[in-house]
């Protein structure tokens, strides 16, 4: 029987140019999604100019949140969007930096890979550019590789990217590879007009590089009419059915259905000379959009943490929350509440209202008090309760001071010399003096206990979830908690380290070590966030019965 021909992909990179934050990610990804949608096979890699091998030592402020992957990998958060989207899982291969790549091309030449030659960007650092951008393709598995360009045009730091770029068009045939520009088309209120020179200079300066985009697609907040169509392909040397229109959207879930109105994976798919005759079958993600635009209830969480001025930072609880709300047909508010702002004062004032407080992640000791407060009044008042990471280490420390009364009880990361170190430091961290990619990261395994929340909320009893952590329950501690209340229900098998806790005595109290937030999708929406929000939303609907029976308590 004769072997089943390797699978040969072709490539798509996308670039931007203007201005930052046009969402290119998004484009990628919608594009992603419409070509799935026709049966093809298609994933997402994403290339960053900057020198961080990996954005896990980046400040929130400064990066927005980092995403990991099942494999470990700290990367850049629009992987998120291209698993949110897609439903197909990311790994280290598909997050490039320009850190990486010097740090792989420094490695090759200390241990002599160079035979002495002179090493430079060109053409060693565009060779390692040009081999990590078809790595993906060259499994086999992929019909089409989609590769996003971080930065602008112009960037200094993009030019071995561009040059990359060109390189790979250049020595691929005509057909294989396909450059898509992202530009702006700014409306002037004073002229009344769409302004086209924007995407006339970020063209050219691409062309400068050596390249000539094959598609544009410019953002606008107005249609874009037929004559300005016709005067952007005219100068920027594209066909005028290659000039496609991305009007600002309600969400970024819509965008792939306004990409598949403009043709843009047709276009994309005559232009890569490839043949599919398939409908775009989007009727599941129609039907999520459907829920999502027109929902039956709504309710009000609070997100506790210190970050919360870059809502960025914790894109995926947000995402998270839009999946879980779709499935409940419920609106999710978001109440940002920063943890520095909350005092044991002024708590009942901020918490009284809502219907379920979610803890979120972070590190360090700025703002832990006012998050221990929340979680202190949520227990105690009954309201549903989800903290993540830091969230569920904050909540055995609640417990431990209010419940078990150790006063002094914290988490060693604040409080070195505490007499309960309730969280404390993993054994395997504590010679680590490096901080890039040395948490427990990626995808562990837990074990749920039977007839416990966890178990019903999952329906199983083994899981899998992704980690970025340091510090751990001290399972030292475990009978003590467990004595008054606070149960340890799912526990990693392979060393026995508490995963998961919750209080069988309140309606909806869960905490986790793991950030479920990473594995939520349109398709697969995490069922710790749906039953949150449906746990949020009975406790609304029971305080407005309450409410409407006794009208002088509202």
């Amino acid at each position: 029987m004769a072997a089943k021909a390797q699978k040969t992909a072709k490539y798509i990179f996308v670039t931007g140019g203007v201005t930052s934050s046009l969402g290119k990610g998004i484009i990628a990804s919608s594009l992603a999604k419409l070509l799935q949608a026709r049966g093809l096979s298609v994933t997402i890699q994403k290339f960053d100019p900057y020198l961080n091998i990996d954005p896990g030592t980046m400040n929130p402020y400064e990066h927005g949140e980092c995403y990991v992957t099942d494999d470990g990998a700290e990367t850049d958060l629009d992987l998120g969007h291209y698993e949110r989207f897609l439903n197909v899982r990311t790994s280290q291969a598909n997050n490039v930096t320009t850190g990486r790549i010097y740090h792989n091309v420094i490695t090759a030449e200390r241990r002599g890979d160079f035979l002495g030659k002179t090493v430079q960007v060109v053409p060693h650092i565009t060779d390692e550019l040009k081999r990590n951008m078809l790595l993906l393709g060259q499994t086999g598995d992929y019909d089409i590789v989609i590769t996003e360009i971080g930065g602008c045009v112009g960037d200094i730091e993009s030019l071995p990217f561009l040059e990359a770029v060109r390189q790979v068009k250049f020595e691929m045939n005509e057909h294989d590879v396909l450059v898509i520009h992202l530009t702006l088309i700014p409306y002037l209120n004073s002229a009344g007009e769409l302004k086209t020179k924007p995407t006339q200079h970020s063209v050219r300066m691409l062309q400068e590089s050596g390249i000539q985009p094959d598609i544009l697609v410019c953002r606008s907040e107005h249609p874009l009419p037929y004559d300005i169509r016709k005067k952007i392909a005219l100068f920027c040397n594209v066909q005028v059915n290659s000039v496609i229109e991305a009007m600002d959207a309600d969400t970024i879930y819509a965008v792939p259905l306004l990409m598949l109105k403009e043709r843009l994976d047709q276009r994309a798919l005559y232009m890569l000379d490839i043949y599919n005759d398939k409908d775009v079958d989007l009727d599941s993600w129609k039907t999520f959009l459907s829920r999502l635009k027109n929902p039956v209830d709504s309710v009000r969480i609070g997100l506790v943490g210190k970050y919360v001025e870059l809502h960025d930072a914790y894109k995926s609880i947000v995402e998270s929350f839009i999946h879980a709300g779709a499935a409940n047909e419920c609106k999710v508010n978001i109440e940002w509440i920063h943890s520095e702002s909350l005092t044991t004062d002024n708590v009942v004032e901020k918490l009284e209202n809502l219907d379920g407080v979610l803890v979120a992640p972070g590190f360090g000791e700025r703002g832990i008090e006012g998050k221990i407060a929340a979680i202190q009044f949520v227990r105690e008042h009954n309201i549903p309760f989800f903290g993540i990471c830091l969230g569920m280490q904050m909540a055995v420390i609640e417990y431990a001071r209010n419940v078990l009364g150790w006063e002094s009880a914290h988490s060693v990361e604040m409080d070195a010399a505490t007499d309960h170190p309730v969280i404390h430091l993993m054994q395997d961290q504590k010679d680590i003096s490096n901080k890039g990619g040395t948490m427990r990261l990626g995808a562990y395994a837990c074990k749920i206990k039977k007839d416990t929340l966890a178990h019903r909320i999952y329906g199983k009893a083994n899981i899998s979830e992704r980690h970025r952590h340091r510090y751990e329950f001290n399972s030292k501690y475990l009978k003590d908690f467990e004595a008054k209340g606070l149960l340890a229900t799912g526990i990693n098998p392979e060393n026995d380290l508490v995963e998961m806790v919750e209080l069988p005595s309140h309606p909806f109290y869960i905490g986790v070590q793991f950030h479920p937030e990473l594995k939520s999708t349109v398709m697969n929406p995490h069922p710790l966030f749906v039953n949150f929000v449906k746990a949020a939303l009975d406790y609304s609907l029971q305080k407005k019965s309450v409410e409407s029976l006794n009208p002088s308590m509202s």
